[in-house]
């Protein structure tokens, strides 16, 4: 494509930029299982984004088109814990790159970004979810392009009343 591309670490100027983006992902994935299982507000997320940003429990880069200056893809990872990885490990919970740039390498640079970032906190194991569904075959394959396998099991959810 011969367009330079950096990944940096997300920016308060980048907040509203990335909240589309998050807006983008969950538009795609609705769309694509014709549900609309997510309820979001842009204020909100931006807010919630700069709470866990600053909270240093929330990581989240960006990959940039250098001669635009435009994001143009994210990845977020958040430290969990669990017994069977002995210890701290990543989880990758969004992971978006518009539709322009796909198929450019781009989200295989964001990967190599979380796995560096992955090293240097001491993590052995990052963990990513994806869909059991034909409608997310493409982006099975691509994780299991680059480096991840199926662990089994499905994601489920239980919304708490507040």
């Amino acid at each position: 494509m011969g367009r330079q591309i950096e990944i940096v670490p997300v920016q308060q100027a980048d907040y509203h930029d990335l909240s589309m983006m998050v807006g983008e992902l969950l538009d795609e994935i609705m769309n694509r299982i014709n549900a609309r299982i997510f309820q979001r507000n842009q204020e909100d997320m931006e807010a919630t984004l700069k709470d866990l940003i600053s909270g240093n429990r929330y990581w989240t880069f960006v990959a940039r088109d250098s001669s635009s200056c435009a994001n143009i893809g994210f990845v977020s990872i958040y430290e969990g814990y669990a017994l069977y990885t002995q210890g701290a490990f990543g989880v990758i919970p969004e992971f978006y790159v518009r539709p322009d740039w796909r198929s450019s390498k781009v989200g295989r640079r964001l990967l190599g970004h979380v796995c560096r970032f992955a090293r240097d906190k001491g993590w052995r194991r990052i963990e990513v979810t994806t869909p059991p569904l034909p409608e997310f075959d493409r982006t099975l394959s691509f994780y299991r392009n680059n480096g991840f396998e199926i662990t089994g099991g499905r994601k489920l959810k239980m919304d708490i009343d507040l």
